[in-house]
């Protein structure tokens, strides 16, 4: 479970965070949803502690990264806006390498490997070098790589952003299926049909708030809307909702 406190943080005169707070429960898919440059990158940066917050708190299972990073670390698996595969490597030995790194041993690397392969649909590129990959297959790696010690909470910032309809189909049903095993996922999108296809709970982000929050259906019930699209604009350009 990811548990977020009033986050806030600011680039110079530009306050990109402005107290955001919000739970993101195990069994379930929560998604941020909000246009570019609403703040749904730098949130996802603090939960992850790549940036620090100028104030606010974020749990993570219990354990606050800002304290105990490495603890931290070992719950979170993270895809970064940033997808930086190693061109040189092949994809296996790209995701080898994330796992030693995590401290697993040999034989657990290569089952989870055996397992991420099927999940992901790898078979067909998994022993090639990932340079002149497309990009669904780079997001596949990058996926990967970044579950390979098999995290308890999932981040992924804009998983489906640039890919054809076929990847897109592969990493929702992928994510169906870390939900059904009781994991924790937070994800960005600006994408209403991605958001309305795999979350259980959306989040709003507007001007670096969460200016609302529910399903679908009750984001669209609250705002007297047909659409989730709709629900959205609503929101963003009334300022209604709750933060």
């Amino acid at each position: 479970m990811i548990e977020v406190k009033a986050l806030s943080k600011s680039f110079g005169k530009v306050k990109a965070v402005k107290e955001v707070s919000f739970v993101a429960p195990d069994n379930q898919v929560t998604a941020l949803l909000g246009a570019n440059g609403a703040g749904k990158t730098t949130s996802l940066r603090m939960i992850y502690s790549l940036i620090t917050p100028e104030s606010g708190e974020v749990m993570i299972d219990g354990i606050n990264p800002q304290k105990e990073p490495e603890k931290a670390r070992k719950l979170l698996g993270v895809l970064p806006d940033s997808r930086g595969l190693y061109l040189r490597l092949t994809a296996r030995e790209n995701i080898q390498y994330f796992g030693r790194l995590h401290g697993m041993s040999e034989s657990q690397i290569n089952s989870r490997i055996e397992s991420l392969v099927e999940d992901l649909r790898m078979q067909d590129f998994i022993d090639r070098k990932t340079d002149g990959f497309s990009q669904g297959q780079r997001v596949k790696v990058a996926i990967a790589r970044a579950l390979v010690h098999d995290p308890q909470n999932i981040i992924l910032d804009e998983p489906t952003n640039g890919l054809d309809v076929m990847s897109t189909r592969g990493v929702r049903s992928f994510l169906r299926k870390e939900k059904a095993r009781g994991k924790c996922i937070l994800f960005s999108s600006h994408v209403m049909q991605e958001v309305a296809a795999v979350s259980d709970e959306i989040l709003i982000v507007n001007d670096g708030r969460v200016c609302a929050s529910g399903t679908e259906k009750q984001l669209m019930e609250q705002t007297n809307m047909n659409s989730l699209e709709d629900a959205f604009v609503h929101i963003v350009t009334n300022g209604e909702g709750h933060e």
